[in-house]
């Protein structure tokens, strides 16, 4: 007699909420501008499995900047939920 498998348990039911992973669908930045004589602020609107959830970030001119060039590049994003991580495309083992 053969054993099954060991499976990983799952909280039940799944909901938006308990998907912490999600890929992104769409982008936008937007600027707000500050007060008289002080710098505005960047933020980065992230669309996640398109429209399923949306988070927004804040974010300084410099990382505006990075996050655009990774962003435009990069055909596979995705975006950790619960610990506030971008994850740009994927690469094989070994290449």
């Amino acid at each position: 007699m053969t054993e099954a498998p060991a499976t990983t348990p799952v909280r039940q039911p799944v909901t938006d909420d308990s998907i912490k992973v999600r890929q992104l669908s769409h982008y936008q930045f937007s600027w707000v501008a500050g007060e008289p004589g002080q710098p505005g602020t960047f933020t980065l609107q992230l669309v996640l499995d398109q429209g399923a959830w949306e988070e927004v970030l804040t974010v300084d001119g410099e990382d505006a900047d990075v996050l655009e060039d990774l962003l435009r590049h990069s055909a596979d994003v995705h975006y950790d939920v619960a610990r506030r991580v971008l994850m740009f495309g994927t690469t094989p083992v070994g290449a």
